[in-house]
């Protein structure tokens, strides 16, 4: 069985070596679908009974492990010396530095890397991160899938 949470945030970020705008500092409305796998729990009495994973349960882990993180923060490449650079100036800038160049594309496969360490077979359900989506923008994604 499949299960997706829908969760949105705002952040910004720059593509350095891009050819257009996006070169520029700019933010998006980011939406971030995680879909999950797992076995429907079958539990009488169990709250999650009837359930893969309480999809409230999604979003809280979600948020603590990555939202929260990512919400109305710089998404800067640490290589990206003259905006790290500008970002440090700034008193108590909310930034997170990457390792790589903040595209969708980079995003999402980040974003699953830290969220499958983090749905784990919690309930004994087989439960596992299947496909993480992050929208750029409502007509531009990326998407990460295991396998």
């Amino acid at each position: 069985m499949l299960i997706t949470r829908r969760l949105e945030f705002d952040a910004g970020h720059r593509i350095p070596d891009h050819r257009s705008q996006c070169r520029h500092l700019h933010g998006h409305r980011y939406a971030l679908e995680i879909t999950l796998a797992g076995d429907i729990i079958r539990q009488a009495g169990d709250p999650a009974n009837g359930m893969v994973m309480d999809f409230s349960e999604v979003k809280d882990l979600a948020m603590r492990h990555l939202v929260d993180l990512w919400d109305h923060a710089f998404l800067a490449w640490a290589d990206d010396q003259p905006v790290v650079d500008f970002l440090r100036s700034l008193p108590e800038h909310k930034t997170v530095l990457l390792d790589c160049v903040p595209t969708a594309e980079n995003l999402a496969q980040r974003a699953f890397v830290i969220l499958d360490a983090v749905y784990g077979d919690i309930y004994g359900n087989h439960l596992r991160l299947e496909r993480l989506r992050l929208y750029e923008t409502p007509n531009c994604w990326a998407e990460a899938v295991r396998g």
